[in-house]
Order: C-alpha cells, then sequence, then structure tokens
C-alpha cells in the first residue's frame, strides 16, 4: 500500500518520553564521557492515537513494545544527541505509520478446478518420485 493512501498520524511530543543515557560499544574516550544515546518511551494506552491504531500498534509482535504497551526505542547510531533524538522520533513515526491504515479484510475464496487438478497431478508425480526411493525388488 501507498505512503500517499495511509492517513499522517502525528504524535504529540508532550506525550514522550526521552532520556539521554551512554552509548554502547565503540567510540574511544568519548562514549565514557558524553550521554548521546537516547531512550524514547511511548506509552500507547495512554496516548492521543485513535483507539483503532493503539489496537492495531498493541497487537504488533514487536520486542520493543513492553507488556505494559509502552513502546522503548534506543537510538545511538550517530555521535550527537541531537541526531539520535531524530532518528528515535524517525523511528516511532514508522511504527505508528505502518499500522495507520486498517488491513483490508481477507475474503475467503475457492481453488479452481484446474488449481486443484494441478496439486493433485504434482502429489502425484511426488508420490512415483518417492515410491523410486524404496529397495530394488529382483
Amino acid at each position: 500500500m501507498s505512503d500517499a493512501a495511509r492517513p499522517l498520524i502525528t504524535i504529540d511530543e508532550a506525550e514522550v518520553d526521552i532520556s539521554a543515557i551512554r552509548a554502547q560499544g565503540a567510540g574511544g574516550q568519548n562514549v565514557n564521557k558524553v550521554s548521546s544515546a537516547i531512550h524514547l518511551r511511548f506509552d500507547i494506552p495512554a496516548s492521543s492515537l485513535p483507539e483503532d491504531v493503539k489496537e492495531r500498534l498493541l497487537a504488533l509482535r514487536d520486542k520493543r513494545i513492553t507488556a505494559q504497551g509502552v513502546l522503548i526505542i534506543k537510538a545511538q547510531g550517530h555521535r550527537t544527541q541531537d541526531m539520535n533524538r531524530l532518528d528515535a522520533y524517525a523511528r516511532l513515526q514508522d511504527v505508528v505509520q505502518s499500522v495507520a491504515q486498517a488491513p483490508r479484510p481477507r475474503r475467503a475464496t475457492r481453488p479452481t478446478r484446474a488449481a486443484k487438478e494441478r496439486r493433485l497431478q504434482d502429489k502425484s508425480q511426488r508420490s512415483a518420485i518417492k515410491e523410486l526411493r524404496g529397495k530394488a525388488l529382483d
């Protein structure tokens, strides 16, 4: 589905809790001195998002969403706190936009006669191949 078809959902900055933490990994002395990584916490049930969007967000099988419904994003890819903050907001926006549009309901269909015949033909071919794997008879 194209991005133009999805409704644009804006997230109020007051609903987002941001804290600066020290980044992990390589970085020399700078990584030990500067808190440049960002921990972004977004409480989904307490947010002002539409109810259907909240339900779809909470239904996501995403390890960043806690059992209490808090989405936690850690951004530490950049050297500056501002860049990591922008990265965290962008990732939050991406997650919310991914569920902004309701999925189309599935319509049940039946396989065609040709599809059934192809399936049965494939089964018989596979059966014949497997039959050849047996022990050779004298």
